[in-house]
């Protein structure tokens, strides 16, 4: 006993989607992955370039449309 052609084909159809989804899945999660790694890597620059600015002009607030700074007032000092 068989089930029809045409009923084979269907279930052959979904499957082969049910694989191409997965892959492209897989695809994204390492995309994200990548990108997350990326993202962390720049945190990672910004970070250091915060440390090199503060020491360079103590501590500041940075506009970064224009490089305007104000310097951050110690809150014991007030």
């Amino acid at each position: 006993m068989k089930i029809t052609k045409e009923e084979l084909q269907d279930l052959q159809k979904q499957e082969a989607s049910k694989t191409a989804l997965r892959n492209d899945i897989g695809a994204l999660e390492a995309h994200k992955h990548n990108f997350l790694h990326q993202y962390g890597e720049i945190e990672a620059l910004q970070s250091e370039s915060k440390k090199a600015l503060e020491s360079k002009y103590g501590k500041i607030n940075i506009d970064l449309k224009d490089g305007s700074y104000k310097v951050i007032e110690d809150e014991k000092q007030s």
